[in-house]
C-alpha cells in the first residue's frame, strides 16, 4: 500500500473519527485534528458553518431526537464524556463512601476548582463550587450586612427567585427592594448605566444585576454599572446564571467583586452544579449560607460547608470543561449566534413578529424571545409542543411577552428550521 499524505488522508474522511470523544480525553490531541482538519486556520464564523464539524459535537449528546428542545436556557443535557464520568465517580463512592468518596474523590475537587479558574482567569482561592446560581446568588444577598432601611436596587427583569431572596430580607430586616425598568431590547449601553445611576439614592447599598437576562438574552453591560457603583461605595451582585461558558469573556471583562452561575446550563455539567466568584479580599465579610467554622474566615471554601454532598457531580464538572475547551469558547458562541439568526432573521421579515432581543454584536448570543402579535404567547408554546413536539418558554412579564427560544451546541440546523416552518404555519392558521 502506498504512503498517504497525512493531509491528503483526513481529506479523504468525511468527517473526524469520534472527535468528541478524543476532545475530552485528550486536547492536545483534538488541537491537532482540529488543525489538520483546517479549522484552526478558519475564523469563528467559518467554523459556526461547517456543519460536519458541529455534527461530530451533536453526537457527543444523547438527545432526544423525537422532539426539539429549545428550552436549553432552563437546563442543558451533558454531553456522553461528562454522563459516563460522573456514573464513574458515583460507582466509585458506593463502594465504601466514608472512605471512597470523602478521602479519596473529596480531594479531587481541587483540581477542578483550579482549572475552573484557569478557565475564567481568577485565583483558584476565589471559585466556591455551589449546587447551582441561586444558591450562588443568595450567598451575597444573604451575606452582605444591610440595615433596616438600607436599599437595593435592582430592575425588574432579574431573576424571580432573587427577587424573592430580597423580599425576604425585607420582611426579616426591614430592608427596601428598590426595582425600576429597563428597555426592551436594550441596545444603548449608556442609557442602561444611566439608569442604575439615576435610581441611587443615598441609601442604596447593593445592586443586584444580570449579565445576561433570563427572560430575553438581553447582555447587560456589567463592567460599566460596576465602576460606576465604584464611585458610590456601592458592591454589585452579577448574576451570571446563562453567561458562564456561554459566550466567551473571563472576569477581567466584568472587573466585579461577586460574580455567580450555574454550570449545568451552558457548561453542560451535572444537574446540579454551580459556581461561585468572590474577590478575595471581599470573602472576609461576607457571610456564608451555612456556618463554618469560623467566623470571618478568608478561604473561599466556607461557602462550600453544606453538609454531605455528592463528590460526582463536582468532579464530572471537569470533564464539561475539557469539552466546552474542545469546541473553543469563540467557536461555540458564534455558533449559537449563527442558529439564533438563522430562525431569529427569518421570522423577523414576517410583519407579526416582535423580537424582544437584540441582534446587534455584543447584545445576546443563544437566547432570544419572540412573540407572535394576536395570539397569547401560552397558546403558542403549547401548540407548539402539541402538534410540532416543539419545546420552547412561554415568558410573559409585565412589559413584554414571547417564547423563549434557546437552542444548543447539539441543535441541528434541521430542527432549526422546522420551528421556523412551525412558527410561520402558527402565524397562517392560528392555535386552533
Amino acid at each position: 500500500m502506498k504512503n498517504l499524505d497525512r493531509r491528503a488522508f483526513l481529506g479523504s474522511i468525511s468527517k473526524p473519527i469520534a472527535l468528541t470523544s478524543i476532545a475530552a480525553l485528550n486536547p492536545s490531541l483534538s488541537a491537532k485534528i482540529l488543525k489538520k482538519m483546517n479549522l484552526n486556520d478558519k475564523k469563528p464564523h467559518q467554523v459556526a458553518k461547517d456543519e460536519s464539524f458541529w455534527r461530530e459535537i451533536q453526537q457527543g449528546y444523547t438527545a432526544d431526537r423525537g422532539m426539539v428542545n429549545l428550552n436549553n436556557g432552563g437546563v442543558s443535557p451533558s454531553p456522553s464524556v461528562v454522563q459516563n464520568a460522573m456514573k464513574r465517580h458515583l460507582d466509585f463512592s458506593n463502594t465504601s463512601p466514608a472512605y471512597s468518596m470523602w478521602r479519596i474523590l473529596e480531594p479531587q475537587r481541587e483540581p477542578v476548582r483550579r482549572r475552573l479558574a484557569r478557565f475564567f482567569k481568577c485565583s483558584p482561592e476565589e471559585i466556591a463550587l455551589t449546587r447551582n446560581a441561586s444558591e450562588s446568588l443568595q450567598i451575597c444577598q444573604n451575606g452582605l450586612d444591610l440595615n433596616s432601611g438600607d436599599e437595593v436596587l435592582t430592575t425588574t427583569q432579574d431573576y424571580g427567585r432573587m427577587i424573592n431572596t430580597f423580599k425576604q430580607r425585607e420582611c426579616r430586616d426591614g430592608i427596601v427592594m428598590k426595582q425600576f425598568k429597563i428597555p426592551t431590547p436594550s441596545e444603548n449601553e449608556n442609557e442602561i448605566v444611566d439608569l442604575f445611576e439615576k435610581n441611587i439614592s443615598k441609601k442604596t447599598k447593593l445592586i443586584l444585576m444580570c449579565h445576561m437576562i433570563n427572560l430575553t438574552g438581553q447582555i447587560l453591560p456589567v463592567k460599566k454599572v460596576v465602576n460606576m457603583a465604584r464611585k458610590y461605595n456601592i458592591p454589585v451582585i452579577v448574576d451570571g446564571a446563562h453567561s458562564f461558558a456561554h459566550f466567551d469573556f473571563n472576569i477581567d471583562d466584568l472587573e466585579c467583586d461577586y460574580y455567580a452561575s450555574s454550570l449545568h446550563k451552558w457548561l453542560c455539567a451535572p444537574h446540579g452544579t454551580g459556581l461561585l466568584y468572590v474577590r478575595k479580599e471581599k470573602i472576609k465579610d461576607l457571610w456564608p449560607l451555612q456556618a463554618p467554622g469560623k467566623c470571618n474566615s478568608e478561604d473561599i471554601r466556607k461557602f462550600e460547608e453544606i453538609g454531605t454532598h455528592p463528590a460526582a457531580n463536582y468532579l464530572a464538572i471537569g470533564d464539561a470543561l475539557t469539552f466546552h475547551q474542545g469546541i473553543g469558547s469563540k467557536n461555540k458562541e458564534a455558533r449559537l449566534i449563527y442558529l439564533r439568526d438563522r430562525w431569529a432573521k427569518r421570522l423577523i421579515k414576517n410583519k407579526r413578529i416582535k423580537l424582544h432581543t437584540s441582534l446587534k454584536p455584543g447584545l445576546g448570543c443563544a437566547i432570544a424571545t419572540v412573540q407572535i402579535k394576536g395570539i397569547d404567547t401560552s397558546n403558542v408554546a403549547k401548540h407548539l409542543w402539541d402538534k410540532y413536539r416543539i419545546f420552547v418558554v412561554a415568558i410573559k412579564n409585565d412589559e413584554f411577552e414571547g417564547c423563549r427560544v434557546t437552542p444548543h451546541v447539539y441543535t441541528t440546523i434541521e430542527e432549526i428550521d422546522r420551528f421556523s416552518d412551525a412558527m410561520e404555519e402558527t402565524i397562517k392558521n392560528g392555535v386552533g
